[in-house]
């Protein structure tokens, strides 16, 4: 796949070609090219331009554009899932479970967009109220800037595109470098959907220009996701703007001695090695009581030594690489550097090619380890005793991070007490952290982030509330 950058309405080149690299293979899957500070500006002015515009679009006519698009993408979805296998490496299945989440997001903003609302506020709570009447209304924010991480290329850059559009305000994106053409096939998309030029402009660059999106001041709102230093050093340099950040995780998951195993076990493998691993809500601590620890372990590893690593776009495959061999390379010293604290080895716990690193289970490790307290982006999980469940809370929160959390009980107080402590920004009760419905509010606490994606809680980070108060004057 060979695609211009998409500048304010039209697709354009550089002198600077950007081919796209499939860490499986090293094979060239696509190509596009870098914008420079030029586009950069130009974008930047379009967006500032096309403000009133989209401001005036009505909510009609918002649906209308991302319906249109939700079915381009739906009618894309085979192509979509092998741009994506392609370019981040990700298994095919798993790829095209993200291109139907990716056209999923946009049909949910695009039913938000048809209920962007207010509230009316009762004034006679004070004597000096009386006899006044007030409603809110949200209206648009303006010029958002936009930066989406290579782990979901396409479903992550649809939470920043589709919920701009619902709100009405223009939208400049800058993709992964390294993952760009999922994000342009969404720019094509709104294109062909008839979104007003200069509403939109999808441009890979180099993080030094990219840098511009965090300082300038014409954009009224910077939506990050990626990792956890670099989003909180935007978030210090931003200026006036206001910062929504969707951060790291090192994700935790109790399983008590009431749980169904067969189906924890089953959910894990799910939750902690989807994306080779490579997911911020990625299942990386598991706190299983003393109980059922022995037949939990087995259980995992058994089902971890049938999956199939290797080539992402063979269809039969459910692992495939990392993004790249030198992230492969770290976890390899990670993992070391946890087996020299005391951790054990259960599986896996080795390279299988210069990016792919096998499925790993740890136990014994020290929760100060590298692969416990810090975020391992990875296909490791490391397995933790207990006896006591409020103690398992405890050391489940014992975290600078606070993105999502799974709890696999059967007694309800125990989901409930789960709901109420733990420092994170969702609980899910006998699944994984790393389950997401893409309409529900989705973000975290602590060094995860601020701010919440799914396009309704999309819309309101990218809205100003206004209040108008009218002072029913009788003579």
């Amino acid at each position: 796949m060979s695609s211009p950058f998409y500048l304010a309405g039209s697709w354009e080149r550089s002198s600077e070609p950007l081919p796209v690299i499939c860490p499986y293979d090293n094979s060239v899957v696509g190509e596009t090219w870098l914008a420079g500070e030029a586009e950069l500006e130009r974008a930047t002015e379009a967006a500032v331009a096309a403000a009133d515009t989209m401001r005036r679009l009505p909510a009609y006519e918002r649906a209308a554009i991302l319906t249109r698009a939700h079915a381009e993408l739906v009618a894309r979805r085979e192509e979509i899932g092998r741009t994506i296998a392609g370019e981040a490496g990700k298994a095919l299945k798993d790829a095209l479970a993200e291109a139907d989440r990716g056209a999923q997001t946009f049909l949910a903003a695009a039913e938000e967009a048809r209920r962007i609302g207010g509230d009316v506020i009762p004034m006679d709570l004070a004597p000096h109220g009386v006899g006044r009447v007030a409603f809110t209304r949200r209206y648009p924010i303006g010029p958002v800037a936009g930066i989406s991480p290579f782990n979901f290329p396409f479903n992550l850059a649809a939470h920043k595109l589709a919920p701009a559009v619902a709100a009405g305000d223009p939208i400049v994106l800058k993709p992964a470098r390294k993952t760009p053409l999922s994000a342009l096939i969404l720019a094509e998309a709104l294109d062909r959907a008839g979104l007003p030029k200069g509403g939109l402009s999808v441009l890979p660059l180099s993080r030094e220009v990219g840098d511009r999106l965090v300082t300038d001041e014409r954009f009224k709102l910077l939506t990050f996701t990626g990792s956890s230093a670099v989003g909180w050093s935007m978030k210090a340099r931003a200026g006036k703007k206001r910062v929504a950040l969707e951060l790291g995780g090192n994700a935790g998951v109790i399983v008590d001695e009431t749980a169904d195993l067969e189906h924890a076990v089953k959910r894990v493998v799910m939750g902690g090695f989807s994306m080779a691993g490579q997911s911020c809500i990625s299942v990386q601590r598991v706190f299983v009581h003393d109980a059922v620890f022995d037949r939990f372990a087995a259980a995992l590893v058994g089902q971890l030594e049938t999956l199939r690593v290797g080539n992402p776009l063979d269809p039969a495959t459910d692992i495939g690489p990392m993004i790249e061999e030198a992230e492969a390379a770290r976890v390899e010293s990670w993992v070391a550097e946890a087996v020299r604290d005391g951790g054990e080895i259960l599986t896996g716990g080795k390279r299988l090619g210069p990016a792919l690193y096998a499925p790993t289970v740890l136990v014994g490790v020290p929760e100060t380890a590298k692969v416990c307290a810090q975020e391992v982006f990875a296909p490791v999980v490391g397995l933790y005793r207990f006896s006591d469940f409020d103690d398992a809370l405890a050391r489940l929160n014992r975290s600078s991070y606070g993105l999502q959390a799974g709890v696999f009980t059967r007694d309800l107080l125990r989901a409930l007490t789960a709901m109420d402590v733990l420092e994170v920004g969702g609980v899910m009760v006998n699944d994984v952290s790393a389950w997401r419905i893409d309409h529900m509010p989705y973000g975290g606490v602590k060094d995860s982030g601020i701010g919440r994606e799914g396009p309704r809680y999309a819309i309101e980070e990218m809205t100003e509330m206004k209040i108008v108060v009218i002072n029913r004057v009788i003579r």
